[in-house]
């Protein structure tokens, strides 16, 4: 699972700061989320493949968060993209897109779907046989979403010490055996599946939490999840500011990570109030160790 992040400021670009997208990979899916202003540029100096992304979710309708949508669908107009693609985002959005789009005088040469939420509860977005996308009902001055994005258990390990120990097995039984058939010899007798193989990887998964004030049963919402993104505009000395604009702080993102037993949890969204971003994962290692500071242009990338 790779995060690439493209911006990770709030409010306002920046000579040397955009505000918030992200590029996650898994499973090979390119999944773009959120796209504030700049975020074709940012994608081109992360050498993405614009044809790979297929789909966007946006979490709200704050400028930092989708102005940038205009410019990249434009983009791939202009590249002569023929690849269907589909937009998540609040109610509203394809009005936006499509006025935009009109009264500029373009047009989009590939299918264009929007997927308009409005739902106070979590929901399914997108799902195949390998990965899923369900909201997360977040809490800020507009309508917002965070994403939570899974990958499906997949296939067993093959145990390839074990399985020398039975010559009849042949490389064409393989395939049975990383999904969970027993395999019987000519003699008749049944090696269990468990004997042959191992366990599979555990699933990766990520959320992404952005914007919102800080919300108690957030960690419910998305506890076991291995890596969280949760917003971090304040630090806890201004947290009467935070809840009034209905962010968070880099403390409040660290308990949101301790209780959802999470493995890692990276703090982005930064305020330009602070002089030295490291001081949002100081405060953050008060309560969760784990913490990673999200940087314009930085890619993480995390092992099953």
């Amino acid at each position: 699972m790779e995060v690439t992040i493209l911006g990770c400021h709030s409010a306002t670009p920046r000579s040397n700061a955009r505000p918030s997208a992200q590029l996650l990979e898994m499973r090979g899916h390119l999944f773009l989320i959120d796209c504030g202003e700049a975020t074709q540029i940012a994608l081109r100096n992360a050498n993405a493949k614009f044809s790979r992304i297929k789909h966007i979710f946006i979490s709200h309708l704050h400028g930092d968060h989708f102005y940038g949508l205009f410019g990249l669908i434009s983009t791939f107009q202009l590249l002569g993209r023929e690849a269907e693609m589909h937009i998540y985002g609040p109610k509203g959005i394809k009005e936006a897109v499509l006025l935009v789009l009109k009264l500029g005088g373009a047009y989009t040469p590939f299918p264009l779907y929007f997927h308009e939420l409005s739902s106070k509860n979590s929901e399914l977005l997108y799902e195949d046989d390998k990965v899923l996308v369900r909201t997360i009902p977040l809490q800020h001055r507009v309508y917002t979403n965070g994403f939570l994005f899974q990958e499906k258990e997949g296939e067993r390990r093959l145990n390839m010490d074990a399985i020398a120990q039975y010559p009849e097995i042949e490389v064409c039984d393989y395939q049975n055996i990383k999904n969970r058939k027993d395999i019987t010899l000519e003699n008749g007798k049944t090696i269990a599946n468990a004997e042959l193989t191992f366990e599979p990887h555990r699933p990766q998964s990520y959320a992404y939490c952005s914007d919102t004030v800080y919300l108690e049963d957030l960690a419910t919402e998305i506890r076991g999840t291995r890596v969280i993104y949760h917003e971090s505009t304040f630090l806890k000395i201004n947290e009467e500011l935070a809840a009034k604009t209905m962010h968070a702080t880099a403390y409040q993102a660290g308990l949101v990570a301790k209780n959802a037993q999470s493995e890692a949890l990276i703090l982005g969204h930064y305020s330009s109030r602070y002089p030295d971003v490291n001081m949002f994962k100081q405060e953050a290692q008060e309560v969760f160790k784990n913490v990673f500071l999200a940087e314009d242009g930085k890619k993480f990338v995390f092992e099953n």
